[in-house]
């Protein structure tokens, strides 16, 4: 009987990027006839979509409306699945409940929100007291796999962009007035985490201008569903014909992999979107204020990042505690402007 291996997939969106290396460790370790399932929100799925190592995906989440995506669901899914392990790439407690209640075997994940007792590998994450320590989530992911047997593996990121997006990122550069091959800068505003992570919008849209008129190339903006405001309200405060939305696009997590796959270059708060670029190899323009650099270094060779030293950060919060928000504030447009002339191919530059 080939091994079933329940794998709980990060949350967030950048994390589930920096996860990759782990699901293709488990799949290179466990070989093609294991049967590893993903169990991951919604959202999530359509981001490893066309990814190779899951066997399936299933849905979880535990807000959703959809009583089939709920915890009680889920553990009878699992009960009948009859796994032989889970990874807990998540640190929640109810999950690893989930697992345990279900009868798996052999649960690995960290030792976190008093879940220890839960797990049978009971990782402990670097911590100097307590407090826990920076570590980079692709590190902290593989060293999962790695209590599991799985030998230690590259950190490259992967995302996979189908036909399907890619003929929804066509046709939103036909609605722009492009050509499917034309180069393009992207933007990216976005930060679910909170808005303390966001450069502000009037500075996008400065750089924007920018951008299309020093270079031979076109600016869109991104958006997912909770920034189109945001991302319609840069190209309006940009106001220029070579600078470009996708808030009035239909929008998906693939049309976002394909737009970034296609780019020349990214600028972006920490968020989920960075990570795709160094998944597909774009070069990238990262804008750091809060969040310390550590957590999700990925070692990215193409990656310029931006962070200014000010003695109340990096503080982690979700929103600037001072009011001033000056770690984004003062990262000027100039500045932002230069890395991305450093980022981008000469002859991209006019």
């Amino acid at each position: 009987m080939p091994r079933r291996i329940a794998v709980f997939v990060p949350n967030w969106v950048g994390d589930a990027v920096m996860a990759t290396p782990t699901l293709r460790a488990l799949r290179l370790h466990f070989g093609p006839d294991a049967e590893i399932v993903g169990i991951m929100k919604p959202t999530i799925a359509q981001v490893l979509h066309g990814t190779e190592w899951l066997t399936e995906f299933w849905l979880y989440d535990r807000q959703s409306r959809d009583w089939r995506q709920r915890p009680p669901a889920l553990w009878w899914r699992l009960v009948r699945g009859r796994f032989h392990a889970s990874v807990h790439l998540t640190n929640d407690f109810l999950t690893a409940f989930l697992a345990t209640l279900s009868g798996i075997p052999d649960r690995a994940g960290y030792d976190r929100y008093r879940r220890g007792w839960l797990l049978t590998r009971a990782l402990q994450p670097p911590h100097d007291g307590n407090v826990f320590l920076p570590i980079p989530a692709l590190d902290y992911y593989l060293r999962i796999a790695g209590s599991l047997g799985c030998p230690e593996q590259p950190k490259h990121m992967q995302l996979h962009a189908s036909p399907e997006d890619e003929a929804a990122a066509d046709r939103a550069w036909q609605s722009f007035g492009l050509r499917p091959e034309e180069p393009v800068i992207l933007l990216n505003q976005s930060g679910a985490y909170g808005p303390a992570k966001l450069w502000p919008d009037e500075y996008f849209a400065a750089l924007a201008v920018r951008l299309a008129a020093q270079t031979d190339m076109a600016v869109i903006v991104l958006s997912g569903p909770a920034e189109r405001e945001r991302s319609a309200r840069i190209a309006a405060l940009a106001s220029h014909p070579r600078v470009f939305t996708l808030a009035g696009q239909p929008l998906s997590p693939g049309l976002s992999k394909a737009c970034v796959r296609r780019a020349r270059c990214l600028v972006t708060t920490d968020s989920g979107p960075r990570h795709f670029a160094a998944a597909f190899g774009v070069p990238v323009v990262a804008l750091f204020g809060p969040t310390h650099i550590g957590w999700t270094d990925t070692g990215y060779h193409q990656e310029i990042r931006l962070q200014l030293k000010v003695d109340c950060g990096p503080c982690g919060q979700r929103a600037c505690p001072e009011g001033h928000h000056r770690c984004m504030r003062d990262l000027s447009v100039d500045q932002v402007f230069e890395a991305v002339l450093r980022a981008l191919p000469a002859r991209c530059v006019a």
